[in-house]
């Protein structure tokens, strides 16, 4: 897709509906968007442009796809997230994104890398016994399979491979089929290929689970939670490759069903966390995976009382076991902002200092991001709208319907090339969205001017005079910061609501975690309470019973420079973006309709996308030179 014409287009429509209309250049480009050319290009771009892509998903590679079912192959994925028609394994239906992405990452868990596939070759000698064709009957007989089933989950959660089905010859001969389908794939500059797998430790059912990454050097073999659970080992890994000279990361997700231990202020089935510990974790994961098909992990209602947006696509039980999984703290990003701060200030070194993506972790083999057109995510327990609207809860006491579409990560980067996109990664320059494609940028500084959003210069003085997202201010000038914000609409989803800054710290005096929520732009002239401070609904204009909407709501751009009314400079601080677009139906009211199906309890007729930002980071000098 051209998104420059798709844009001038939009703002020619959009101007002629009587709302408020894109601010161009003369060159016809978004002033947030400087120096963009066609994102085919290979000319490395100095300010950056936004790439969207995948980097979590699963295909019949991995051993609780196939058990569902899957049957789509690594060269299906990628050919689906580029745009072309794929035929869906579990019903023969033909499926298409339409809008392509820009890059993937396959992300197959390590464990059982790729044999369980190789059950149902009647080829292979793995399809002979009679554990195999357990498996494989399980596919199309779910009860009859369950032995089967039920040997393969004990070995996971034993963290115990069966020793047959995980010889190292036979791990190292299906990553290097991975690699060689990510090859064959990747065309720098147009589509990028990133290889990666999940490391997937789930102990007591908790979700403590890694996708891990490498730029453009894999390893011989991918490491499983079948060498070890334990994150620490699973980082003098990573450690030990970067020695080899392979550079390589890890981003944790789904904190929201951690029970509470993915941002825990203790170490892994530990006390209380040390200096080196968090060291080594801020050192091996950069990014944090902020939401996907199984929940967000943002924020919960019980933790963000007075954010009435933290109500948004909540996955309330564990993913492996019907059973409600713990709220606290630690289970969720925003106070795991606060923690990491706090611990910085005891330890030396902030443990999550994470920037952020989302993703998909479809069991499919494709990325069911657009609510539209939503196929599923986990082969044949939720291939028909029949399946998903079905009320009746699963195997973890959450119907199908609570899962949402896939999350999508964008990265700005100078070029769309394996280190183009992995630099971007490292620098924290990203954002996640809940699927939409909203363009986002946002900088941090000490006294941008109130005018430089509207500057045709703007991104390239922002660079000069701050930092961008993921990144920390510089040394303090004794005055607030202030802070420059640029949203532009999907041109495929709905108007903008507004933009948000969202600022974390530890309380001062014990550490807990605070936050508070600004509105910094928004559109339609509302007016916030003069009590409250609260800003009015934008409004809804989904027909529940047509599943539509209309853009005569909303703005397609909102910007902003704003100043920390409530700054204090001795005490840390971080400042994330959150943009919300106007409501539109959800993927399971366009399933309603078009399917004439009742919609279950409790599930939400209209659904406010939105987008995350990589937060910037403010630290004492105090705290920067005791930590030196």
């Amino acid at each position: 897709m051209n998104y420059r014409k798709c844009l001038i287009g939009l703002s020619i429509a959009v101007a002629l509906s009587g709302t408020a209309v894109t601010t161009v250049a003369a060159d016809g480009r978004s002033i947030g968007e400087p120096g963009r050319t066609d994102k085919s290009s290979t000319d490395p771009n100095p300010l950056k442009n936004v790439y969207f892509g995948e980097e979590h998903m699963h295909t019949r590679n991995s051993f609780d796809a196939f058990t569902i079912g899957v049957n789509q192959t690594w060269d299906q994925a990628y050919e689906y997230a580029k745009g072309k028609v794929v035929t869906q394994s579990t019903t023969g239906n033909k499926i298409q994104k339409r809008t392509p992405y820009d890059f993937v990452t396959i992300t197959d868990h390590a464990e059982y890398f790729g044999v369980l596939k190789e059950f149902g070759n009647p080829d292979s000698p793995l399809s002979k016994s009679d554990f195999a064709k357990g498996i494989v009957l399980g596919q199309t007989d779910p009860k009859a399979g369950g032995p089967a089933f039920k040997q393969l989950l004990a070995s996971l959660f034993a963290s115990k491979p069966i020793p047959e089905y995980a010889t190292p010859e036979l791990r190292m001969s299906m990553w290097q089929s991975y690699i060689e389908a990510a090859d064959r794939h990747y065309e720098p500059g147009k589509f990028t290929t990133i290889y990666g797998y999940e490391w997937t430790s789930i102990p007591r059912g908790a979700n403590m689970h890694r996708n891990v990454f490498f730029k453009d050097k894999p390893p011989t073999i991918a490491y499983s939670a079948f060498d070890s659970i334990h994150p620490e080992d699973l980082w003098t890994h990573l450690e030990g490759l970067r020695q080899q000279g392979i550079d390589v990361f890890a981003i944790p997700h789904n904190s929201n069903v951690s029970n509470g231990w993915m941002f825990s202020e203790n170490e892994f089935l530990g006390g209380p966390m040390g200096a080196r510990y968090a060291e080594r974790q801020a050192r091996n994961e950069p990014l944090f995976e902020i939401i996907q098909i199984k929940g967000s992990s943002d924020a919960h209602p019980a933790l963000s009382r007075n954010d009435e947006f933290a109500d948004f696509e909540l996955w309330e039980n564990l993913i492996n076991l019907p059973i409600a999984s713990d709220k606290s703290r630690g289970g969720f990003y925003r106070q795991g902002l606060a923690t990491g701060m706090y611990l910085e200030k005891n330890l030396g070194a902030n443990p999550y200092k994470m920037g952020v993506v989302a993703g998909a972790d479809a069991h499919s083999g494709y990325q069911p991001n657009e609510e539209f057109d939503f196929p599923g995510g986990h082969g044949f327990i939720d291939d028909t709208p029949q399946k998903r609207l079905n009320p009746t809860p699963g195997l973890t006491g959450d119907v199908n319907a609570v899962a949402g579409s896939a999350g999508t990560t964008a990265v700005w980067a100078t070029e769309n090339t394996r280190e183009g996109i992995w630099n971007g990664m490292m620098s924290k320059e990203t954002y996640g969205t809940s699927g939409t494609m909203i363009r986002l940028r946002f900088f941090g500084g000490w006294g941008f001017d109130k005018d430089l959003v509207k500057d045709k210069d703007f991104v390239k003085k922002a660079y000069k005079g701050g930092v961008p997202m993921g990144q920390d201010l510089p040394k303090a000038s004794g005055k607030a910061p202030t802070f420059a914000v640029w949203a532009l609409k999907d041109p495929e989803s709905g108007n903008l609501d507004r933009v948000q800054i969202i600022k974390v710290w530890p309380n001062p005096a014990n550490g807990l975690p605070m936050e508070k929520i600004y509105d910094v732009a928004w559109s339609d002239n509302r007016k916030p309470d003069a009590k409250t401070g609260k800003l009015p609904p934008v409004g809804n204009t989904v027909d529940a019973k047509t599943a539509t909407y209309t853009n005569n709501i909303g703005d397609t751009e909102l910007s902003a420079v704003w100043t920390d009314p409530d700054f204090d400079p001795n005490n840390s601080a971080a400042y994330y973006v959150r943009v919300l677009e106007i409501p539109t139906p959800r993927w399971s009211t366009y399933d309603s309709v078009k399917n004439n199906l009742p919609l279950p309890d409790g599930v939400p007729l209209s659904i406010q996308e939105r987008a995350w930002s990589s937060p910037i980071w403010y630290t004492p000098e105090s705290a920067q030179t005791a930590m030196k």
